[in-house]
């Protein structure tokens, strides 16, 4: 029972047996209504000599008035099959096996003059009960003077055995017919209800391959349109847990690979001056120094990517003035640019106006974009920092007149641990030599409300672009 097909099977055959019962109720009720009418006034009219009398009474009184006398007097219509019904004192018409026949007469307006079961005097006949209702006409000239209405009540027992014979076939037929119909719809719900569900399975058979680490598990999209979506969506989840795995693999391999090098370094000179190859001096000791500021870097970065992706990454922002963060900034790269041979300048308007930041967050953004330019610029070349207003936020640019960047390579080059020539030496002293740079600068102006994105053209230099908020 608790499966979904079955649920849906039931609840099929339960709305359709509902629909099935009331639609034969209704029908057999109106059938078995409708045939006693039928029968009456047919046989009424096959007889004609009931309405030969009310004409007669019309045209002697030139009115309706007290034609109830002559219903209880002799009145006299064809009963089944050719049968008489005479009237009774009480303007009941009793004819076949006891039973009795309602009885109404209507002027020429169609209101109602006489009604045997005084219920309906005074009032006006309905289109319907016109349609099965006999005129009286006059002889002469066919004009309409009244109706007459007959109408059976009463139990079933007062139909001929012919009568209730077709009758009992009406309703055997309608409970064949019903009965079939159930049956037909249990077995197409069954059908349609497995063909819905089927799909659905499918896919807790997927998710439970993909629970034991096969993540590149796939589902046909199929069925309605809300199974498809969820189908839809399930393979997207897949490629993007396929990709997300693929990504860790590299980044955890990438990350053992970037340690290892200052490690090495480090293993190595230490075991040169343990066997006296290298003199414990203080040029070997800064040497080794340098190669634990490269480690720490490397863990900070790491860190600081971790935060980024949990959303943890801590910021105090607060309206910030950018200009002097980018001239406190230059000024501290000022070393590092005069060792490169590198000229860095600032293109700065004065209006700037001050953006929601945090200043140390944006100056790591500076910092990082700034010694990747440095290492990419040969010497001679220069790098330049401007910032303008763009529509709204505060748009900044570093741009470098180094090697560029190559079309097919700018997707890349946000990505973590990536370089456009592998062979390329990593570790570089000036860089920091993680690898990592570009990354941590995408998350922190990211953090911030803002975008970074990069233009470059091959052999004429690199421009970092980023937007921060205006306060």
């Amino acid at each position: 029972m608790s499966r979904l097909w079955v649920q849906l099977t039931l609840a099929f055959s339960f709305v359709v047996l509902v629909a099935v019962g009331a639609i034969g109720f209704l029908i057999n009720r109106t059938t078995d209504v409708e045939f006693r009418q039928y029968i009456t006034r047919s046989d009424m009219q096959a007889s004609g000599r009931g309405v030969q009398q009310l004409v007669d009474y019309y045209l002697q009184n030139g009115s309706w008035e007290g034609v109830g006398s002559l219903l209880g007097s002799g009145f006299e219509v064809g009963g089944p099959m050719g049968l008489p019904m005479m009237g009774s004192p009480t303007g009941e018409l009793r004819g076949w096996q006891g039973g009795h026949v309602d009885v109404q007469v209507a002027d020429s307006r169609g209101e109602v003059v006489y009604d045997s079961a005084q219920q309906a005097e005074g009032r006006r006949l309905s289109s319907r009960d016109k349609v099965g209702a006999v005129a009286i006409t006059r002889p002469d000239d066919g004009s309409v003077i009244g109706y007459l209405l007959l109408s059976v009540s009463g139990p079933s027992g007062r139909l001929g055995s012919l009568e209730q014979s077709f009758l009992y076939r009406i309703r055997r037929v309608l409970f064949i017919g019903g009965a079939l119909a159930v049956g037909l719809v249990v077995i197409v719900g069954a059908l349609l209800s497995r063909s819905l569900t089927a799909p659905l399975q499918r896919l807790a058979a997927a998710a439970r391959a993909v629970a034991r680490g096969h993540l590149g598990q796939k589902v046909r999209v199929e069925g309605s349109a809300e199974v498809a979506e969820v189908g839809r969506a399930f393979n997207e989840m897949t490629s993007a847990l396929e990709e997300a795995e693929t990504q860790r693999k590299s980044l955890v391999a990438d990350v053992a690979h970037e340690l290892r090098t200052p490690l090495t370094v480090l293993q190595g000179n230490l075991r040169a001056i343990l066997d006296g190859v290298y003199p414990l001096e203080q040029g070997e000791i800064a040497r080794l120094y340098d190669e634990t500021l490269l480690l720490g870097r490397l863990v900070e970065d790491l860190r600081e990517l971790a935060l980024a992706d949990a959303g943890q990454l801590r910021l105090e922002l607060r309206p910030t003035d950018c200009a002097q963060v980018i001239r406190d900034t230059l000024d501290r790269m000022g070393m590092a640019a005069q060792d490169r041979q590198v000229v860095v300048t600032a293109q700065l308007p004065e209006d700037i106006p001050a953006v929601l930041a945090d200043p140390d967050r944006v100056a790591q953004v500076l910092r990082n974009l700034l010694l990747n330019a440095l290492q990419h610029t040969p010497p001679g070349g220069t790098v330049t920092v401007a910032a303008r207003l763009a529509g709204g936020p505060l748009e900044v640019t570093v741009a470098d007149t180094g090697v560029g960047i190559a079309a097919e390579d700018l997707p890349h080059v946000f990505e973590r641990f990536w370089r456009a020539d592998p062979s390329r030496a990593r570790g570089d002293r000036l860089a920091g030599g993680t690898g990592l740079g570009l990354s941590v600068a995408q998350s922190l102006v990211e953090a911030q409300g803002g975008r970074i994105w990069v233009e470059s053209t091959l052999g004429r230099g690199t421009a970092f672009r980023f937007t921060l908020p205006v306060a």
